[in-house]
């Protein structure tokens, strides 16, 4: 077989590619699931790890879109895709009933031609190019005129990584320049067509004689019943209807709103930034959007305020969606068609029998077989088995954002991952539902709107108070019976004689102990490489690490490599959208040794958090690696080891706190367990912060303080954070603030970020229903002891109780007063932006962070702008 072909371009290169696919595609059919799947696991590792370099140069390349939601939808493709499948059985023998005879047994089709639509050039590349490699299919790709590129080069990352795994070569190839000759012999001399993509494309792989598994056109109309939470309804719509500017074809295109509920409706629609137009300026648009009654390709991809500029309207430059508000379904009417980009039209129904006659028109005129949503009160059983009986759509989502909803996965947890959506024989298509490795009836899905589960984990013991340790300690003697103990700390501590008390309870009890004290301020993952020599060396059944998070973060990552010595960590350390469908999965810990955590500052929490910072000082990155195996077994908050903090360390790990809490408590993952964690811990912050600030011998104050911290860390092991410590993470990386400092220097302007009414985009995860964070740090300053006539009076008092609180302890109010070099942070900045948007905290803030905005903060913070709303630009 030849290892180097010319390149694709003319029909008799494409044969001479397609002939040596097939002799490389028979030789990974005999490939095992175990080979398979090491291959299909290397391959999305890479696809993920490229996902923001890849949705920048699609967004370059196409002109359509936005890079950060083109970022979920590459992670999308590589995570949840990875996830749904990592334990599908795909070779051999999948299923066996003996008693009943049968057996299944898997083969795969051969060679697939994927044409890929410039609309999603990266994911689907990406989407495409797994299944096949998990189903031991070749895949050859046909990517768009517009998008070859990134098509081109989504394919190449996921092609090498999977050669390295053991994938023979020849496997993935692609045509670098399609024309219609190629595009012709590729549908004819493929085994199966995947065809996403304009109906003509579609209409030509069916037409090919082949087995083809194309999509047809979606039209969603989006019913709001008049029992329907209006918030919801409206915002979720809105958060679809922005998500890359309206591209994915399962969106909302047209609103159904019951005559009760309309004018309240549409007032939502205004309050939340969008635009409703009237008169010439909607037929100018609806004209502009749709020519020749098809969507005009310029407008596709393309931001609200440029749509209407482009048609000679002037609206709002910060306006989300454009509406208008129309009568007619029939298809001379421009707004009743799919438009794939930020353009909806809004229907008022007599009730809800009118509603369901308008949708199943636009449907059938536009969208058949496609997606369909309402929004309502889910105890309207009758209403809703009508509508689930009358809708002749593949998916029928229920309070969902069907952008997001429709792909799968996000809102529904039962509905498929796919980026391939068929449309069954109503829509023409070969298959309905959800592409899936394995889908090819037509089967008809209802998803229901749902929240994940939440999670309450602890460590399994937790002492506190002042005096605990000796008590504590006690235990690895007379109940665990451990022999070797290993001491983590830093220089100062070992060399102060800090761990002495723990080294004479351990001569005590007869366990032999070594430490390891070279721990940076900063911690290294060089300083936890040379511990983890001295740790092997010495094998000891309990790694005990005291000291600030720096030290409990180092023995973290030491325990972990000296339990796992074949982990890699840059797998490890690998950012998730959701921790439970992470691509890599931590292994069990506790193998080897017992992990005890011993602070001896009132700040980071770690002693109670799987969480552990640490920088790679080859590569400059500060890393946050978070799994609950790293969650320490055993917490000792005994305040004696806190008695010495001097104010500084006091001053930086106090606010650290405080900003835990907080940010747990707005985190799209907070619940009644965190928030009481939460709502606790920033009180005593408040109370007890300035006295021991005052005076580092007040027991009581250093006490509270103590728990305070610990509080915080519970509630954000398991709420986790936000944008706040996205940013900081990047300040202390690239500029040297102390942690805890750089969290204080930019929370205000964060929290009055999270707090805007009318934010671009929420979080990506359903626990928020509509945008309402100014509404809980009401509550939490209501708890406070703030107050006010409102929540907005309530929220500007709380800010000012928290900067009174930053000025008595000395924090500064700007970055520059750190003494950060402007020049440096402006060379800096575009860097420490993306890490900052790229950050694991940032996935769980409420608001979804624009680069640009992280950008804006960061200026903002430098040179002490005044604060402002930050509301949607």
């Amino acid at each position: 077989m030849a290892d180097k072909l010319e390149p694709i371009d003319s029909v008799d290169s494409l044969k001479e590619h397609i002939a040596v696919m097939r002799k490389a595609q028979a030789e990974f059919a005999t490939f095992s699931q175990e080979q398979v799947d090491k291959i299909f696991y290397q391959a999305a590792l890479a696809a993920n790890k490229a996902r923001i370099p890849l949705a920048k140069l699609a967004v370059e390349e196409t002109g359509m879109g936005l890079v950060e939601d083109k970022v979920i939808k590459n992670h999308f493709a590589a995570e949840y895709i990875y996830n749904a499948y990592r334990h599908t059985k795909t070779c051999g023998v999948i299923e066996e009933d003996k008693a009943g005879g049968m057996k299944k047994i898997v083969e795969p089709l051969g060679i697939i031609t994927a044409v890929i639509p410039t609309t999603n050039p990266t994911s689907t590349a990406i989407f495409k190019s797994l299944i096949c490699l998990k189903t031991r299919n070749a895949i050859i790709i046909s990517p768009h005129p517009r998008a070859r590129k990134c098509t081109i080069e989504a394919a190449r990352i996921v092609r090498d990584a999977a050669e390295k795994a053991g994938l023979p070569k020849h496997i993935i190839d692609w045509v670098p320049s399609p024309t219609i000759d190629l595009t012709n012999e590729l549908m004819h001399s493929a085994d199966c067509i995947l065809a996403t993509g304009g109906p003509g494309m579609v209409t030509a792989a069916y037409s090919s004689g082949k087995p083809a598994l194309g999509v047809g056109p979606g039209n969603n109309p989006a019913i709001i019943d008049d029992t329907a939470d209006i918030n919801v309804a409206v915002n979720s719509i809105i958060h679809s209807k922005i998500f890359d500017y309206g591209m994915i074809c399962a969106t909302e295109n047209n609103v159904i709103v019951l005559d009760k509920v309309y004018d309240r409706v549409k007032e939502e629609f205004i309050r939340r930034g969008c635009y409703f137009l009237e008169g010439d300026d909607k037929e100018k648009v609806g004209h502009t959007v749709i020519v020749s009654g098809s969507v005009n390709a310029k407008v596709v991809g393309k931001p609200a305020a440029t749509i209407a500029k482009m048609a000679g309207v002037t609206v709002p430059a910060n306006t989300k969606v454009l509406l208008a508000e129309v009568e007619s379904v029939d298809p001379s009417e421009p707004w009743a068609h799919e438009k794939l980009c930020p353009i909806l039209g809004m229907y008022r129904a007599r009730d809800f029998e009118d509603a369901l006659a308008k949708a199943e028109r636009l449907i059938h005129d536009g969208g058949y077989g496609h997606t369909s949503s309402i929004f309502i009160d889910t105890r309207e059983t009758k209403k809703l088995d009508e509508y689930e009986n009358r809708m002749k759509t593949c998916r029928i989502l229920i309070n969902t954002p069907s952008s997001q909803g429709g792909i799968g996965d996000l809102y529904n947890f039962r509905l498929t991952p796919s980026l391939t959506l068929g449309c069954g024989s109503w829509g023409g298509n070969s298959f309905s539902g959800n592409l899936t490795i394995d889908k090819l009836l037509n089967i008809k899905l209802v998803a229901e709107r749902r929240e994940n589960m939440l999670w309450l984990r602890t460590p399994e013991k937790i002492y506190f108070k002042k005096g605990c340790m000796p008590t504590a300690l006690d235990e690895l003697g007379t109940v665990m019976h451990k022999k070797r103990a290993f001491i983590v700390t830093d220089k100062f501590l070992y060399e102060s004689g800090f761990t002495r008390r723990i080294e004479d309870k351990l001569d005590q009890m007869g366990i032999v102990h070594s430490s390891f004290w070279n721990i940076s301020p900063d911690p290294k993952l060089q300083d936890a490489e040379k511990g983890l020599e001295q740790l092997n060396a010495f094998k000891p059944d309990v790694v005990i690490a005291i000291g600030g998070g720096s030290a409990m973060d180092a023995g973290k990552i030491m325990w972990f490599m000296y339990e796992n010595p074949d982990e890699d960590f840059s797998d490890m350390s690998m950012d998730f959208m959701d921790i439970r469908k992470r691509i890599y999965r931590f292994p069990k810990m506790g193998k080897k040794a017992y992990f005890v955590a011993i602070p001896t500052s009132s700040g980071t929490g770690s002693e109670v958090t799987p969480f552990a910072i640490i920088t790679d000082v080859e590569t400059g990155i500060k890393w946050p690696v978070t799994d609950y195996q790293l969650m320490p077994n055993m917490a000792i908050v005994d305040t004696d080891n806190m008695m010495t903090q001097p104010k500084g360390l006091t001053s930086a790990s106090g606010v650290d706190v405080l900003t835990h809490c907080l940010e747990a408590y707005v985190s799209m993952y907070q619940s009644d367990f965190t928030d009481s964690f939460a709502l606790e811990g920033m009180k005593l912050v408040f109370k007890y912060l300035p006295r021991a600030y005052d005076d580092g011998t007040d027991v009581e104050a250093r006490d509270h303080m103590a728990n305070a911290s610990t509080l915080g860390g519970l509630a954000f092991a398991n709420a986790f954070l936000g944008l706040n410590h996205s940013m900081a993470h990047k300040l202390g990386a690239f500029h040297h603030i102390p942690h805890g400092l750089a969290n204080a220097a930019i929370l205000t302007r964060v929290m009055r970020y999270n707090a805007a009414e009318k934010p671009t985009r929420m979080g990506t995860f359903p626990q928020y229903s509509y945008p309402h964070t100014k509404a809980r740090y009401a509550q939490a300053a209501r708890f406070c002891g703030v107050t006010g006539k409102d929540d907005d009076e309530v929220f500007e008092n709380f800010l000012a109780k928290i900067t009174k609180l930053f000025d008595y302890v000395g924090v500064k109010h700007t970055i520059a007063e750190y003494g950060v070099d402007e020049k440096y942070f402006l060379d800096t900045l575009d860097d420490m932006t993306e890490q900052a948007f790229d950050d694991q905290c940032t996935g769980t803030n409420p608001r979804y962070p624009l680069m640009s905005e992280i950008k804006n903060l960061y200026l903002d913070a430098y040179y002490g702008r005044p604060a402002s709303a930050y509301e949607a630009e």
